[in-house]
């Protein structure tokens, strides 16, 4: 039950530091503006109803067969977390609003298997759903190229929960 704590921990630590370092333009000398994102801007343009959004969240699918330990999910994590990030920022950037105003939801799970991915990956795309997996480059624990984690999202809730509810918390 500790490993499980300490990596759910390391994973959320990771994803954070990265994304907020990123965020002040600290990556790759990159500067998406995100000063257009602002906590009271409604999450459709246009939207006057009081209605509250839909909760968004990030799932971060962790390959089981692979057995990295604690501190390459972590990274790894971090990784997909940023990949995702950017690329629900281009697609759809209401969904990121939502997330951020929200308390930036990540949930690690497990997937299995590198086919098991690959479906997930696909599936989300089929709904729209920013999916980002990522490669390693093998340096340590995997072979080069071996895929690791799948980034999920943000997106809604009941949009993610289609894809990975099958899955295991990790």
């Amino acid at each position: 039950m500790y490993a499980l704590g300490a990596t759910l921990f390391l994973a959320g630590f990771a994803s954070g530091y990265i994304a907020r370092w990123w965020r002040h333009g600290c990556m790759n000398g990159e500067d998406d503006d995100l000063s257009d994102i602002d906590e009271n801007d409604a999450v459709h343009e246009g939207d006057t109803s009081d209605a509250l959004p839909e909760e968004c969240k990030m799932v971060l699918g962790v390959r089981m067969d692979l057995k990295m330990d604690k501190g390459k999910i972590a990274a790894q994590c971090g990784h997909a977390t940023l990949g995702s990030y950017r690329s629900a920022l281009r697609l759809c950037p209401e969904y990121v609003r939502t997330w951020q105003k929200l308390g930036q939801t990540k949930i690690a799970i497990k997937i299995p298997d590198e086919e098991h991915l690959l479906q997930v990956r696909d599936a989300a795309r089929k709904l729209g759903i920013p999916a980002q997996i990522i490669q390693d480059a093998g340096r340590t624990q995997v072979a080069p190229g071996s895929k690791t984690v799948i980034g999920i999202g943000p997106a809604p809730n009941s949009l993610i929960d289609q894809l990975t509810r099958s899955f295991k918390l990790l």
